[in-house]
């Protein structure tokens, strides 16, 4: 069975909401569909489109929206969960932090912006480290709910790992709290999902003091 079929068949409870046939559309089609209908939002908000500043926003536009920012509505861009054997016998949690995260609210359509915190135990399998980045950037670029997102990394990880034992933490900011509505500018939202080993009150507590510790440095 395919990575594809296989993450799909996982996700199916927690897929994003999408029509079937979302993806039959050529990319450049939705584009320019897209783009006509942006014209005419900023058209109805009374904006002068002949002004050379604003003449090409509802292109811009729609290529963020294509191309960018919900580019992991299309199963193209999703990578490829390929794992290798772990030769080195390493047999502690690998924990790949503050991993950048910039997604979109599907209430909305504001940005979300924060880090995601993921670690799994090899029970005989390793990943490449920009993989667990690609995944998370892969289900953020979407429209999204800081929940759906969480499991969705989480049993993504499973499936590349073939492992249980894998734990993600998402700690971010939603604009649509910022910048509106009530406009809180301080708080922020955090999720986590555990599953395996990591349901281990210990193991967990060993992984949050990793996700603590500040390990920054300066290339």
């Amino acid at each position: 069975m395919s990575d594809k079929k296989k993450i799909e068949d996982l996700l199916a409870n927690i897929k994003t909401p999408v029509r079937p046939d979302a993806e039959k559309m050529p990319d450049e089609e939705k584009m320019q569909l897209i783009e006509e209908k942006m014209r005419d939002v900023l058209d109805i908000l009374g904006l002068d489109l002949q002004d050379d500043s604003l003449s090409g926003t509802p292109r811009r536009v729609a290529k963020m929206f294509v191309k960018e920012i919900f580019k992991g509505l299309s199963s193209e861009n999703m990578p490829k969960l390929s794992s290798f054997d772990n030769k080195y016998k390493y047999g502690q949690m690998l924990v790949e932090k503050d991993i950048s995260v910039f997604s979109t609210c599907e209430h909305h359509l504001l940005p979300i912006i924060g880090k995601a915190h993921v670690a799994y135990i090899s029970t005989g399998k390793v990943i490449g480290l920009s993989k667990i980045n690609r995944i998370v950037d892969y289900f953020a670029r979407r429209p999204q709910v800081q929940e759906r997102l969480t499991v969705q990394i989480l049993d993504a990880m499973k499936i590349a790992l073939d492992t249980e034992d894998v734990a993600v933490v998402v700690d971010a900011k939603h604009m649509c709290l910022v910048s509106r509505g009530i406009k809180d500018i301080t708080s922020s939202t955090l999720t986590a999902e555990y599953s395996g080993m990591f349901k281990d009150p210990e193991v967990r507590k060993e992984f949050l003091h990793y996700i603590q510790m500040d390990t920054k440095f300066i290339v």
